[in-house]
């Protein structure tokens, strides 16, 4: 089985490449927000051939059973940037492309695996091309998906792009901050200060459960 790895930034890159290197997982940085991950999906498809791909990084969570440090694995993925209208197609929802699905979801028994982690939890997560540091933006987020675990800028395209090429597809978020309980994502900087190297092991398990 080859699995590709998706990441956004250098940080995480560096993060996740000192925990792999056997020559069928592959780690990519793709850059921050969905076209950049939409466009490193298509290449990671295009050149390594994955049987999956998983998205992996950090993201600001939601809800009072998400704390600092817990992971978010993708039960579904929406946009929470995206509105099409209902001029055309007033079936068409918030947070969806009109013609692809209102959420994607991951594989099934990837999933599976995944929730028998510890500290993991399953839930929505919503991307957009906005940094969420302020109270005010994850207010307006949640205005619309009150049962988002997740903000973060590239798993929701990752998905689109495996979706369109059929490759089993999951996202595993380390909550870095919580922007409803923060300022000046001041979380955020602490996490990459203080807590990120022992973060990304969560990804690494999963890939281990995979394997065997």
């Amino acid at each position: 089985m080859k699995i590709g790895i998706i990441v956004a930034m250098d940080k995480e890159l560096k993060q996740l490449q000192s925990l792999f290197t056997e020559g069928n997982v592959r780690v990519e940085k793709c850059g921050i927000g969905k076209v950049n991950a939409a466009l490193g999906a298509q290449r990671m498809i295009q050149e390594f051939h994955p049987d999956v791909i998983i998205s992996s990084g950090c993201a600001g969570g939601n809800g009072p059973e998400v704390k600092l440090q817990d992971v978010v694995v993708s039960a579904e993925l929406a946009y929470h940037d995206v509105y099409c209208g209902r001029a055309i197609d007033d079936t068409t929802v918030y947070g969806q492309v009109q013609g692809l699905p209102a959420r994607f979801v991951p594989d099934p028994a990837l999933l599976e695996k995944a929730v028998q982690i510890p500290s993991v939890h399953p839930g929505l997560i919503v991307t957009g091309d906005w940094f969420v540091d302020s109270r005010e933006k994850m207010r307006e987020i949640v205005s619309h998906f009150p049962d988002a675990k997740a903000v973060d800028m590239e798993s929701c395209a990752i998905a689109q792009a495996c979706y369109i090429h059929h490759v089993p597809f999951i996202s595993f978020r380390v909550v870095s901050d919580k922007p409803l309980e923060d300022s000046d994502a001041s979380q955020y900087h602490d996490f990459w200060d203080t807590v990120a190297e022992q973060s990304f092991h969560v990804t690494r398990t999963f890939v281990e459960s995979i394997l065997q």
